[in-house]
């Protein structure tokens, strides 16, 4: 197997109730549940990221008390809080390696990030030779597309799932799904089965 999965950002503080909620984050946990129940076995990779932000610091300019929603933002995901963890409706057990970024500086890309033993998300697809990537969560206009736009950067063959994500803005969102095309991603439709009622 040569294919990854990528599982952006799906913490509380994203989803249905949270500082940062996004509108159908939580829909969205359950299908990526769903997704993994049938197609786990197909990836060598199963990565998920989680904003971990420094609870004593800005987060370099990160958070600020008037926040623009562009570069600064209220705070969210700090680490250890409830917000900062996964979102109940993801089943996270066939996950092979958890990243987390943000720690005390800016990030939006899962590349940011590193596993609990220092690795980045670049060493874990080379060493396991990964040349296909889908990417799922959340948001589609913010962490989503910056991961994507990176694993094209890093020579991936990028699919986005559509059914499994969810962004702050439909326009943005529509937008970055565009851009993510140009830049050679495919966009799949209605990717995913639908979450129990």
């Amino acid at each position: 197997m040569t294919k990854a999965l990528f599982i952006v950002d799906v913490q509380n503080d994203f989803t249905e109730g949270g500082a940062l909620a996004v509108e159908g984050g939580d829909a969205v946990a359950e299908r990526i549940s769903a997704h993994l129940a049938e197609h786990a076995d197909e990836y060598a990779l199963i990565v998920a990221s989680r904003d971990w932000h420094d609870a004593e610091s800005d987060n370099g300019g990160h958070f600020h008390p008037e926040p623009d929603f562009v570069d600064t933002w209220p705070i969210h995901c700090v680490s250890g809080t409830a917000g900062a963890e996964y979102d109940p409706g993801l089943d996270t057990s066939a996950v092979t390696h958890h990243v987390k970024k943000g720690q005390g500086v800016p990030a939006y890309s899962l590349y940011e990030g590193t596993t609990d033993d220092g690795r980045r998300v670049s060493e874990l697809l080379e060493e396991h030779h990964v040349l296909d990537v889908d990417v799922v969560g959340i948001a589609t206009d913010h962490c989503v597309r910056a991961s994507a736009l990176d694993a094209i950067e890093h020579g991936r063959r990028v699919r986005i799932l559509t059914a499994l994500v969810a962004g702050v803005s439909a326009e943005a969102s529509e937008r970055a799904l565009a851009e993510l095309a140009h830049a050679g991603a495919e966009i799949v439709a209605g990717e995913g089965p639908q979450p129990s009622a």
